[in-house]
């Protein structure tokens, strides 16, 4: 079972991480004024402060008013419905690249769920795809990774 507080606790506390790494990276980068203007470590030191903030305000607003049982035993069961296949998305996306691999995520959590049709999930995750490979590639003409699929044709 997992209270609230400790689930705000850890969100406050992972927040709170990444924004104290966006601090430090920024003293890196130098922070403040020089001759030709604003140093490019400031913005990010600002941003970071801000996250450390809101994480720092939420650890608090968590512990203080604490909430009964967000997760029990039969909701703990159905996180690795959704964490498993993210996961093994993520996973994939080096060997067979991002546009397979976001066909098969479609494809699979509309035909696990049963929402649909297989027809209309095999359309769904094909539009997919090709959606992210005209946004990406063609409008805004950033390539995605191709995982070692991608290199074994050609591409």
């Amino acid at each position: 079972m997992v209270s609230g507080r400790s689930l705000e606790a850890a969100t406050a506390l992972i927040t709170g991480a990444f924004g104290a790494a966006v601090v430090v990276s920024s003293l890196d980068n130098g922070i403040g004024w020089s001759a030709a203007g604003v140093e490019s470590g400031t913005f990010p030191l600002i941003v970071g402060l801000v996250i450390l903030a809101g994480s720092l305000f939420n650890l608090v607003q968590g512990w203080m008013h604490a909430r009964a049982v967000i997760l029990g035993p039969s909701e703990f069961r159905r996180l690795p419905i959704l964490f498993v296949p993210a996961a093994v998305f993520v996973g994939v996306i080096p060997l067979i690249g991002m546009y397979p691999a976001a066909a098969l995520y479609v494809f699979g959590a509309l035909a696990w769920h049963k929402r649909g049709s297989l027809l209309l999930a095999a359309v769904a995750a094909i539009g997919a795809a090709l959606a992210l490979y005209l946004m990406f590639e063609l409008t805004f003409q950033i390539s995605l990774p191709r995982g070692a699929l991608g290199t074994l044709f050609g591409f």
